[in-house]
This record gives C-alpha cells, sequence and structure tokens, in this order.
C-alpha cells in the first residue's frame, strides 16, 4: 500500500519517525513534505496530499501538525477527502472503519511516537466493507458525499 505524509513545521521530527516505521512496515511512502526544519504552513501540504491521494499517488495519508487539527480542517476542503483527526487507537480504526476516512491527522505535540505508531497501525489495519455493521457506514458516507455535492465545497 503507498501511503501519503506530510508535515508542517510544528512536526517535522514525528513525520520522520514515523516515514521511517512505515519503511520498516514495508509500505511505501509518499512525502509530500516538509523535508527540513523551517517555517511551513499545513494547508499547503495538506492540499497536495490530499489532491494526490484522489489522483491515485496514494491509497491513503497521515498528516501531522502540532494538534492534527489544521491539517484535518485543510485536507477536508479538498472534494471528495475525508480526513479524521485521531489521537488513540480507537478513533484510528474508526476513522476508517465508520468513515472511510482516505486520511488521518495527528498532532505532535499531543501525541508521542510510539503512540503515533499505534494509531498509524490502527489505522492501516483497517478495511472498510459495505457488509453488516459498514452497511451503516457506507450510507452515512455517501449522505456526506451528497451535502458536499449539494453545497459545491471545493478547496479554496
Amino acid at each position: 500500500m503507498k501511503v501519503a505524509i506530510g508535515c508542517d513545521d510544528n512536526a517535522l521530527q514525528l513525520k520522520e519517525a514515523i516515514k521511517d516505521y512505515l519503511d520498516e512496515k514495508g509500505y511505501e511512502v509518499v512525502d509530500y513534505g516538509i523535508y527540513e526544519q523551517a517555517p511551513a504552513d499545513y494547508p499547503k501540504v495538506a492540499f497536495k496530499a490530499a489532491k494526490g491521494i484522489l489522483n491515485g499517488e496514494a491509497e491513503r495519508g497521515i498528516l501531522f501538525c502540532g494538534t492534527g487539527i489544521g491539517m484535518a480542517l485543510a485536507a477536508n476542503k479538498v472534494k471528495g477527502i475525508r480526513a479524521a483527526q485521531t489521537h488513540d487507537a480507537y478513533s484510528a480504526q474508526r476513522a476508517e472503519l465508520s468513515n472511510h476516512a482516505q486520511i488521518i491527522t495527528i498532532g505532535a505535540q499531543v501525541v508521542g511516537i510510539e503512540l503515533a505508531k499505534v494509531i498509524v497501525s490502527n489505522y492501516l489495519d483497517q478495511h472498510f466493507t459495505t457488509e453488516g455493521r459498514g452497511k451503516n457506514s457506507a450510507r452515512k458516507i455517501d449522505e456526506i458525499t451528497t451535502i458536499e455535492t449539494e453545497q459545491g465545497v471545493e478547496e479554496k
């Protein structure tokens, strides 16, 4: 599986640690930046990674900033993307199982490296299905997509 990653200047150390972790686990990593410690705003990285996922450059994404909030807000502005902020193993599982989120976000000032590894594993190990309970989740995702389309939600 190809996994997109990206961060702002508040989360470079965590992004690099998770990038190494993903490499060790055999994932192909597509790094959308940043690459060195320098001031960087999260919207550009989030937009680039989200568009990369929509274009098939990666199947899922993990974005990092100080809290995870900014990356989630920015990625969710890209039409067709569902990004979920995660800070624990259960929300990471549900991001995929209940919401079929293409991206999770993690706050580097909220979560340490070892917990981030658990979160990432719990997210990537899940696979959305429309069977059983997944049927109810699929219906809700369809509702979100309909609203997104009706409202003309687009990136700015």
